[in-house]
């Protein structure tokens, strides 16, 4: 497992998509992660990725693998 630089730095600038008002946040860190936050709370947790699992998770997403199931 890779050790990973989890200390954000304060000066990280913070995107959010123009599609989605309360969705998520993204920073990419100096360190060369990624941050992933909730819009709504600034300052609750942040998932940090690597830059490979930042690349499988955004496929991810767009291949649908997080959709909600249908019932």
């Amino acid at each position: 497992m890779e050790a990973k630089n989890r200390d954000i730095e304060p000066d990280a600038v913070w995107r959010r998509s123009t599609d989605s008002g309360d969705g998520v946040e993204i920073a990419f860190l100096t360190s060369g992660n990624i941050g992933l936050r909730d819009a709504k709370n600034p300052d609750g947790p942040v998932l940090i990725f690597t830059p490979g699992e930042w690349e499988a998770f955004v496929a991810g997403a767009k291949d649908g693998e997080f959709n909600r199931p249908r019932s």
